[in-house]
C-alpha cells in the first residue's frame, strides 16, 4: 500500500519558534548577541558570577553567589576510574555530572555550576597522574578552575581572560544542548538529568564546534611568511578554514570581537606574544583570501578561532576546550531549566509519518 501523504516537515526545526525566553537573543544578520537584556560587549568586563546572576534573575530565580564545590567521594572515585581507562574528558564530565544529587532545583543549579570547574580540573590532573585539589574559598569560579588545574595561584590577567571567555559562552539562544536541557526539564525531570543530557548534545561535533583545529592551522603555518601559501593550498584543495564562518552570523561573530579584545589584553600582559601575533597574521591573511576565493560570502572570524587562541594561552590541553566551554554554558543551561520549569509545559512536537500504511 502507498505511504501516507505527509505535511512537509522541517527536519532541523530551523526557524521554528519553540518558546519565548528572556535569556538571550541571537541576531545573525546584525551580528548581535543580547544576554539577559545586555549586549555581550557590555558584559565583557564583568565576572562570570555576575553574568550567572543576571541569567538566573532573568529566568525568575534569585539565589546566593555560587562557589566552586568540593567533589563528593563517589564523584572522585568515578573520575579516578575514568582516568585509569583514559576516558575522553567530555565523557568523564558527563559521567561525573550524573553522580550529582540535590534536594531541589535551586540546590541542583548551584551544585552543577559550582561542580563543573572542580570536575574538569580534577580530571585534567588525574590524567596527568596528579592528585586533584580542593577549591579555595577565596577564589571565584574562574580563578579556582585555573588554580585547581595548575596547582598554582593564577595570574590576574589569566583569570580575567577566562572570565571573559566564560561570560561570552554562557548562553546563546536555543542551541542544541540548551534545547535538550529544556526538553528534559519539560517532562518534570530534574536539573541534573537535564544538564547531563545537555553535555551529551554538546559533545556532538556538529554542535560543540572545533576550536582545537582552528589553532592547529596556526601551528601548521608556524611563521607568518608561510600563511598565504598554506592557506591558498587549503582553499584550492576545497578545505574549510577552521575558525572562519558561522551558520548563524552573516557578519562578524560578536563573540569573536569580545574574545579578540580579551586575547589581546591577556597575551600582552601574561602570555606568549609571539603566538598571538602569528594568530593575528594568519587571521588577516585568511580573511583576505576568503574574500578573494569566495567573494560576497561575508565569511568572518568566528568564536572558535579566538576560543582556541585564548584557551591555549591559558595552557589548557585541546581535549579540555569543550569541557571548559561547558563550565561557561552550564550557566545558560541552568537558567533555561529555571525558565522552562516556570513555564510548566511539556515540549512534544509532532512528526509526519512517511512510512508504509498496511492494508
Amino acid at each position: 500500500m502507498e505511504t501516507q501523504t505527509a505535511v512537509r516537515a522541517n527536519g532541523g526545526l530551523e526557524g521554528v519558534i519553540a518558546a519565548e525566553t528572556r535569556l538571550s537573543m541571537v541576531d545573525g544578520e546584525r551580528g548581535e548577541l543580547i544576554v539577559a537584556g545586555h549586549r555581550l560587549e557590555q558584559l565583557a568586563g564583568r565576572t562570570f558570577e555576575d553574568v550567572l546572576a543576571l541569567l538566573w534573575d532573568a529566568a525568575g530565580h534569585s539565589g546566593s553567589r555560587v562557589r566552586a564545590a568540593a567533589l563528593r567521594a563517589s564523584t572522585l572515585a568515578l573520575l579516578r576510574d575514568a582516568a585509569a581507562r583514559r576516558v575522553a574528558p567530555m565523557d568523564a564530565l558527563r559521567m561525573a555530572a550524573g553522580t550529582l544529587t540535590a534536594e531541589d532545583d535551586a540546590e541542583a543549579a548551584h551544585l552543577l555550576v559550582g561542580s563543573f570547574p572542580t570536575i574538569v580540573a580534577a580530571y585534567a590532573r588525574l590524567l596527568r597522574g596528579e592528585e586533584p585539589l580542593a577549591p579555595r574559598e577565596s577564589l571565584g569560579l574562574a580563578a579556582n578552575y585555573l588554580y585547581m588545574s595548575s596547582g598554582s595561584e593564577p595570574h590576574a590577567e589569566l583569570v580575567r581572560g577566562l572570565e571573559t571567555y566564560l561570560t561570552t559562552v554562557a548562553d546563546h539562544g536555543f542551541n542544541a544542548s540548551t534545547f535538550t536541557a529544556r526538553v528534559i526539564v519539560s517532562t518534570g525531570s530534574d536539573f541534573v538529568s537535564a544538564v547531563t543530557g545537555a553535555i551529551g548534545a554538546l559533545k556532538g561535533p556538529l554542535h560543540g564546534g572545533a576550536p582545537g583545529p582552528a589553532l592547529d592551522m596556526v601551528f601548521e603555518i608556524g611563521d607568518a611568511s608561510r600563511a598565504e601559501s598554506v592557506l591558498r593550498r587549503k582553499l584550492e584543495g576545497g578545505e574549510r578554514l577552521m575558525g572562519f564562518g558561522h551558520r548563524i552570523y552573516k557578519v562578524r561573530d560578536p563573540r569573536a570581537d569580545v574574545l579578540a579584545a580579551a586575547a589581546a589584553r591577556m597575551f600582552s600582559r601574561a602570555g606568549d606574544l609571539e603566538l598571538y601575533e602569528l594568530a593575528r597574521a594568519v587571521e588577516t591573511k585568511a580573511l583576505e583570501l576568503l574574500e578573494e576565493y569566495k567573494p560576497g560570502r561575508r565569511i568572518k572570524t568566528n568564536v572558535e578561532f579566538y576560543t582556541a587562541l585564548l584557551l591555549c594561552g591559558l595552557d589548557l590541553d585541546t581535549a579540555f576546550f569543550a569541557p571548559t566551554f561547558a563550565i561557561g554554558r552550564v550557566a545558560g543551561w541552568t537558567a533555561h531549566c529555571f525558565e522552562q520549569r516556570a513555564l510548566g509545559r511539556l515540549i512534544r512536537p509532532q512528526s509526519a509519518y512517511v512510512g508504509r500504511i498496511p492494508a
